[in-house]
């Protein structure tokens, strides 16, 4: 992980600084390394900079700290020392106006200590050099941007041509100027579509998978790649707490692996001889496309979803199609977003995260349909409420005790409440045939949002403002509507036996 202390913001390289002519800065000490990069200017006339500097400076300083007798004593090799120790990258002396010349025993300071020495002229401003520095700064940000920008764009249209998984690693590999992998769930190298070598059938493709190999560039030598299939496995899913993504290095060869998101143990890899800066990015938006194609290619998901929805429109029963799908038990999921409104990305989020694609967006809710042994979790910036399991036949009645589930959840304020599991009670003693007759009679009086607001009413024990909340309406409108209520059934509703039969009614009679 990078020192939080350096901005993110491209490196200068030194080079680049020293080749503005305007500056007219002169390199008379320390290494030459075309590698040397900056972070930052910084002007320090302190005789120890140490606990001013953070790592990554130009330091700048007139000199005006150094005493009369330094050159006789240890006073620049201790300045030099200190430098080096708080990581800084080159230190540049000012000429003007303390003095005339760089004093020799700093020269050779910074030589012994392999910091870059610069001198700077007189016509030349530490506030020139620093401007100098944020504009070199501000062309490379420009640079990384559009390149990055650039391989999104090639990534993506790689993504929607034959072979896509390919197209994407060999357009990963080409930005990055190094090499790109796919690796299986059993962590060998995948091939992406079940294809055989040349001159072999399909059942050599399907016996010999973990042999094939799905990847483009530049190969490594074994070394590096045995090393990368070590980092793929530290990322692979095995637990709470595996890192998502990780890097190393090997043999000079800077090594990255992504775990990727379709929960099918896919790893992507990349070795490239550098790291640039933007690199990090583009292999990202590469694991997110490979996440899609192999979650897709993996399960099957996207043509079984298809054929169901097809097979669903040309009249076939719900239950007839939900094979398809997998799983066997389902669970119903309300979820509503606590900032309104919600967009087909945070829909399909949520989807992601609860481990299902059966995502509907409606107006002021999602629904998920989530396969019964993934048990949904509280997530953040979300109210779900959850039914109880059922099979495709009863999926409707799953749908409303999710929405009253969500009502009960906003109502008590809860991230996510599950429909009760049922327990054998009084009702029980009468059919369901007899009871919601019964219930049908009694409410017949009531339109369907005032049943609604009784049913909520009373489930909070009639509470106005819980109500108010669980309704999204006032809490005078659930007054009026409470009222309306008690007028048209002709009864009076602060009567428990009343409550208790209305309650009964509303549970079994379906309005």
């Amino acid at each position: 992980m990078p020192d939080p202390a350096v901005p993110p913001t491209p490196p200068v390289a030194l080079s680049a600084l020293l080749a503005r002519e305007d500056l007219g800065l002169r390199q008379i000490a320390g290494p030459r390394d075309t590698n040397t990069v900056i972070h930052w200017a910084h002007t320090s006339e302190m005789a120890d900079p140490y606990p001013y500097l953070l790592g990554g400076e130009l330091l700048l300083s007139a000199g005006v700290h150094i005493p009369e007798a330094a050159g006789s004593g240890t006073y620049f090799d201790d300045y030099v020392s200190r430098i080096v120790a708080a990581g800084g990258a080159a230190l540049g002396f000012g000429l003007a106006p303390v003095h005339d010349t760089v004093p020799r025993a700093l020269v050779e300071a910074c030589d012994t200590y392999e910091l870059p020495l610069l001198e700077v002229p007189p016509q030349t401003t530490f506030s020139g050099v620093a401007r100098a520095v944020w504009q070199l700064m501000a062309q490379a940000r420009h640079a990384e941007l559009r390149r990055v920008t650039e391989a999104q764009q090639s990534l993506a249209a790689a993504a929607s041509r034959p072979d896509p998984v390919r197209a994407v690693l060999r357009q990963l590999a080409q930005r990055i100027g190094g090499w790109a992998v796919l690796y299986g769930p059993e962590g060998a190298e995948s091939a992406s579509a079940g294809r055989a070598p040349d001159g072999q059938g399909p059942e050599a493709a399907s016996a010999g998978r973990a042999a094939e190999i799905a990847a483009a560039g530049r190969e490594p030598g074994d070394v590096v790649r045995g090393a990368l299939a070590g980092l793929a496995a530290v990322v692979r899913p095995s637990g709470p707490g595996t890192p998502t993504s990780a890097t190393d290095t090997a043999a000079g060869t800077h090594l990255a692996a992504y775990a990727l998101g379709a929960g099918q143990g896919f790893v992507l890899g990349v070795a490239a001889p550098h790291r640039d800066t933007g690199d990090h990015t583009i292999a990202s938006v590469a694991a997110v496309l490979l996440s899609l194609l192999t979650g897709e290619h993996q399960s099957g998901s996207g043509a079984a979803r298809s054929s169901a929805l097809v097979r669903l429109l040309l009249g076939a029963e719900p239950e007839a199609v939900a094979p398809l799908l997998g799983g066997g038990g389902w669970l119903v999921v309300h979820g509503s977003p606590d900032a309104q409104p919600c967009d087909p990305v945070a829909a399909a989020a949520l989807g992601a995260a609860l481990g299902s694609p059966l995502v509907d967006l409606a107006r002021d809710v999602v629904r998920v349909l989530v396969p019964a042994d993934r048990e949904p979790a509280p997530q953040p910036g979300w109210t779900l409420g959850v039914s109880a399991p059922a099979t495709a036949r009863d999926w409707p009645a799953a749908d409303t005790q999710a929405a009253r589930a969500l009502s009960r959840a906003r109502a008590t304020r809860m991230p996510l409440h599950r429909h009760g599991t049922h327990r054998p009670a009084l009702t029980d003693l009468l059919s369901p045939g007899e009871a919601e007759a019964h219930a049908r009679a009694l409410l017949a009086p009531l339109t369907p949002p005032l049943a609604e607001t009784l049913r909520t009413w009373l489930s909070l024990h009639g509470s106005w403002d819980r109500t108010a909340v669980a309704l999204a309406v006032h809490r005078n409108t659930v007054r009026q509507r409470i009222a309306r209520c008690a007028a048209l059934l002709g009864t009076d509703l602060d009567d428990p036996d009343v409550r208790m039969e209305l309650w009964f009614a509303l549970r079994h009679g379906e309005r």
